[in-house]
């Protein structure tokens, strides 16, 4: 009795949970940990050469193109957003993406700039958790398009497949991709079926019915990621451009999309150290010396970090948001 007794007592014992400070911290470790790995295997005088000698034009036409993929990125949130209760203008929806770019770049997390679009979007939580379905539909589409454009890049190259072969490739993988959202997004109804009439939930979901009966929808979306992919591949070319390297948009096909998946885990800072070392593993058989994938790599991430700058000052213009922006339950 006495032994139950304590076994009971064992069990009521509050479970200790990590500190909230441990995860970014040790965040921080494996960065710089993974920078100190990159950096001991390139030669600092060579390195050093090359951002001298960088074509600063290449480099800016590279940060206008990352400008631009990230501005279409915002329509395709909006194209997302506005047919389940969210008409703002479009203006609206790229001030607050580019806010969520910024937010990303401070955050420990690599979701934190989503959930801050998500709150500045609407002013209520059942309007918020709306507007965090609009982000995991725009973030399910672009996920699609980096599969679609990466797995017809490398399937293409590792196997030489001709034009024609690679255009069948990709079709089919694009047709995949669509047919998993057509299945999800049909299984709405399903769902409401199961949950009570007059349940919250069954209200929120109903919500959502919008992209079940318009399917076009997310193919739309999947069309708009595919634009946003290759636009994203050819700045990163612009900027291996401007350090004397010249490679086929096929490689940066391949390359990028497969680096962008890597750098979404929340390992690093920033994808520190997983761009790089992505970079000189990926490019090295196409005669890139680590080095030059480098500097491509920190080069890349200085357009990503003026992006997010963008954000931040257009955070400072507008801190307070408006009542009337949140859509009406």
């Amino acid at each position: 009795m006495n032994a139950h007794r304590g076994a009971e007592a064992t069990d009521a014992r509050p479970r200790r949970r990590l500190p909230g400070w441990l995860m970014p911290l040790l965040r921080v470790v494996v960065t710089m940990a993974l920078m100190a790995m990159v950096l001991s295997g390139i030669k600092w005088e060579a390195f050093l050469k090359l951002l001298q000698d960088c074509d600063w034009l290449w480099w800016l036409a590279a940060l206008g193109v990352s400008v631009l993929v990230q501005a279409v990125a915002a329509i395709r949130w909006a194209f997302l957003a506005r047919p389940i209760g969210f008409p703002f203008s479009l203006g609206t929806f790229l001030w607050r993406f580019f806010e969520g770019l910024f937010f990303n770049l401070c955050l420990p997390s690599s979701i934190g700039g989503d959930v801050f679009k998500a709150f500045r979007l609407a002013d209520s939580t059942s309007s918020r958790l709306l507007a965090g379905c609009t982000i995991v539909a725009d973030r399910l589409a672009g996920l699609a398009a980096v599969g679609v454009l990466g797995g017809t890049a490398l399937l293409a190259t590792r196997g030489e497949l001709s034009l024609p072969a690679s255009l069948a490739v990709g079709a089919a993988l694009l047709g995949a991709a669509m047919l998993a959202f057509w299945l999800g997004v049909g299984s709405i109804d399903r769902l409401l079926a199961l949950i009570p009439e007059q349940h919250a939930a069954r209200q929120f979901l109903a919500r959502l019915l919008p992209y079940q009966q318009q399917p076009g929808l997310m193919t739309r979306a999947i069309a708009w990621s595919l634009l946003i992919q290759i636009g994203g591949s050819v700045a990163v070319a612009l900027v291996a451009r401007s350090l004397g390297v010249s490679l086929s948009l096929a490689v940066w096909f391949a390359v990028v999309p497969v680096l962008t998946l890597a750098m979404v885990l929340p390992i690093s800072m920033l994808g520190l150290g997983i761009r790089e070392q992505g970079l000189e593993l990926m490019l090295e058989p196409h005669g890139v010396l680590p080095e030059r994938a480098v500097a491509i790599g920190l080069l890349w991430l200085a357009c990503s970090i003026l992006c997010g700058l963008i954000g931040g000052v257009l955070f400072m213009l507008d801190r307070k948001q408006p009542e009337s922006q949140a859509p009406k339950s």
